[in-house]
């Protein structure tokens, strides 16, 4: 059981984050069908979908066989009414499990990388002053800074705004109302390449590939595996 349960955490760990992610819950029905004194029970389905629930959205069918066969199991298994010794149910079935689960994962990594790649093209088509680099990133000036360009082994203080291609923001110095400081050296590399095109005083949108920013591993539960990234980034000090 171990085993097949360490098989699973390695998968969510990669691409199960694009799920939870890019299928954002809407928030209405069922709730107000619960009865007053079953809430509380009703949060804690609440608390463990969102603990184990949310690495499996969209690699799942939630409104059809496979949903009602994930619940089965879990009721039987509460309600000690299995049929199989666990342990040998889970050495059968899990196996096929994980390949239809990382299989399921590589498709939604490469729908995401493909989403991508279509979002740059079309922001080459509305914005003709931005320019693709030969590395894959996209620069757009905004605002034409004059004072120094950073060397990748400077320090920057700067203000960025980031979002998802779905226009989710997953980052904001601006929002936070902060700006921050880093060795240039030690972020992302499509960071690295667009900031040495600023200067001081600047003001520019980056758009960066997968393969340029968290790659197919993505970071935490805000930016998904194969995720392109649009950053609104301004300049205002280079050490």
């Amino acid at each position: 059981r171990s085993f097949i349960l360490a098989s699973f955490l390695m998968i969510s760990s990669r691409a199960f984050q694009v799920a939870r992610v890019a299928s954002r819950p809407t928030f209405m029905r069922a709730m107000s069908t619960v009865p007053e004194d079953q809430k509380p029970m009703y949060a804690l389905g609440i608390n463990l979908a969102k603990q184990i629930g949310g690495q499996f959205r969209g690699l799942i069918d939630t409104n059809g066989p496979e949903m009602d066969a994930v619940i089965q199991g879990f009721k039987d298994t509460m309600k000690d009414e299995l049929t199989e010794e666990p342990n040998a149910f889970l050495a059968k079935h899990g196996p096929e499990l994980n390949n239809i689960l990382q299989e399921r994962a590589g498709s939604v990594v490469d729908k995401m990388k493909a989403d991508g790649e279509d979002f740059i093209t079309n922001f080459l088509d509305v914005n003709p002053e931005a320019v693709k680099t030969d590395s894959g990133i996209v620069y757009l000036e905004m605002v034409a800074g004059t004072g120094e360009s950073p060397k990748i082994e400077n320090t920057v203080e700067v203000h960025y705004h980031g979002q998802l291609t779905d226009g989710t923001v997953f980052d904001s110095s601006v929002q936070r109302g902060q700006t921050i400081s880093f060795p240039l050296g030690n972020v992302i590399k499509g960071w690295q390449e667009g900031l040495q095109l600023m200067k001081e005083g600047g003001k520019a949108t980056l758009v960066i590939p997968s393969e340029l920013g968290y790659g197919d591993q993505g970071s935490g539960e805000t930016i998904p595996p194969g995720a392109t990234l649009k950053f609104e980034v301004e300049l205002f000090k280079v050490q």
